[in-house]
């Protein structure tokens, strides 16, 4: 980013040259803490200055309009499992740090100067909401000036999505709301309704009547934790029938689903099935308190129980099946299908998509194992004070419990959940005689849906294992 006659941009040193933290969980990015600071470097490419000098992660510098403050995303690497971002602001030379954001308890990104140098903006998550705000260089934070930003994660409802500002201050950002995927949009005034510039799928829906999405609370029965939850009833709904349902588990664990848009959710409700997703204990948006509860501590018997009480609030509204409940999940939502399986016969049917089943031996094969012996554990798996733990957070460890027929389905590239954690839950269920299937997906990365073509067959799949299983 330009500052007068120097260049300002992050980078990483130390052990690797990995990628930053991705916003996006199927991206199959992993955080690298090999500390990314903020250096500056004259457009000759001499004068090479390194500004920030902290132990953790300093990126999304921004230099402002007068080329003398630069503002930076970043922490301060303390080895909790996830870690909020702060916005940060010093001198074009690196002095006079201080942190704007340290009462917002929220992690923040993407930080935008304004054009006049006053403040900035910068986008967060709460509650499985995008929105963006302004910051004040004393610190005040106002009020959100844009929601829904999303929707640019076009299979679940992940968050995501980017925007830009005028030097007038008008906003565009991708808006997404549960009836489309992610349209340009222009928030001009924060108190009118922000203006869509595009409708790209507007003759596809045109043709299709789209599943209803409604937003719900409730609280956990493991200690009352008050948690987000979302039901997405069939087109056709009729509450005085019976449906079956579908939980379906996000990824991360530390991300959130939100009121956005999602085709496999719609492709699952078409078929007449009533959808509910939660954002259990870890999700971010939430503040840190809420994602500490399962630091070091994943998958947990309060991650598990905040699942099942959203099940059992939609299932008290009576046009649930109880006998017909199913259950499915990527990547992180895989490891939770696979843990929840383990501890409950309650569903007919389970897919676990690219899970983590052994710990031990994911540590050891993953892309990222340099980070998650130090940052889900206290250590390496072989050290015996750590070796019970990684047993005990495995759902190998409840295989011997498992009654329902449960698909596992990975990608034969995927190098962050290698399919060998896929191929020990398949063979153990199998050596158990549970009814069992392995689904390997030739030439697809952790990111499944990259091609929309294996989408589609993702679903098919899961819908035809939910059929034959159906207890109807």
């Amino acid at each position: 980013i330009s500052g007068q006659d120097r260049i300002v941009y992050s980078s990483t040193h130390g052990h690797s040259l990995d990628p930053p933290p991705a916003p996006d969980p199927s991206s199959g990015y992993v955080w690298s803490l090999d500390e990314y600071d903020v250096y500056s470097v004259d457009y000759s490419g001499e004068n090479l200055r390194r500004l920030t000098d902290t132990e953790g992660y300093d990126a999304e510098s921004a230099v402002s309009p007068d080329g003398k403050l630069v503002a930076f995303v970043g922490f301060v690497d303390d080895k909790r499992s996830y870690q909020q971002s702060d916005l940060y602001l010093m001198s074009i030379d690196g002095g006079e740090l201080r942190c704007l954001t340290k009462e917002f308890d929220r992690s923040i990104s993407s930080p935008i100067w304004k054009s006049d140098g006053s403040g900035l903006y910068v986008k967060y998550d709460n509650h499985g909401v995008g929105q963006v705000c302004s910051v004040s260089l004393d610190g005040s934070l106002g009020l959100p000036l844009v929601t829904n930003v999303g929707g640019t994660s076009l299979g679940r409802p992940y968050q995501g999505g980017s925007y830009s500002v005028s030097r007038g201050g008008t906003i565009a950002f991708t808006h997404s709301e549960p009836d489309h995927p992610a349209d340009v949009a222009l928030q001009v005034d924060r108190a009118m309704p922000p203006e869509r510039l595009t409708q790209l799928n507007a003759e596809l829906f045109a043709k299709s009547t789209l599943a209803r999405t409604e937003h719900f609370v409730f609280k956990s029965s493991f200690d009352g934790q008050e948690i987000d939850g979302w039901v997405v009833t069939p087109p056709d709904f009729d509450p005085t029938r019976k449906y079956p349902l579908i939980l379906e588990i996000h990824g991360g664990p530390f991300a959130n689903y939100g009121s956005r848009f999602a085709m496999e959710i719609q492709l699952y409700a078409a078929a007449g099935y009533v959808l509910v997703y939660t954002n259990p204990r870890g999700s971010t948006g939430y503040g840190e308190a809420f994602t500490d509860l399962i630091d070091h501590n994943y998958p947990s018997e309060g991650d598990f129980q905040d699942m099942m009480s959203g099940i059992d609030t939609i299932i008290a509204r009576g046009s649930i099946d109880p006998k017909r409940l199913f259950v499915t999940g990527g990547s992180g939502g895989g490891i939770l299908t696979a843990w929840v399986v383990g501890k409950t016969d309650r569903f007919a049917a389970a897919v676990a998509q690219k899970p983590v089943i052994n710990w031990y031996s994911f540590a050891l094969t993953s892309d990222g194992y340099n980070y998650f012996i130090n940052y889900w554990f206290y250590g390496p798996p072989w050290e015996t004070s750590q070796t019970a733990d990684y047993l005990a957070r495995s759902p190998l460890s409840l295989v011997g419990n498992v009654t329902t027929p449960t698909m596992l389905l990975t990608g034969e590239q995927d190098f962050r959940t290698p399919i060998s954690e896929s191929e020990q839950f398949y063979q153990a269920l199998r050596l158990r005689q549970v009814d069992s299937m392995l689904v390997r997906i030739p030439g697809a990365s952790h990111a499944i849906v990259a091609r929309p073509s294996r989408m589609m067959v993702k679903v098919a799949y899961i819908l035809k294992w939910f059929e034959k299983h159906d207890r109807n």
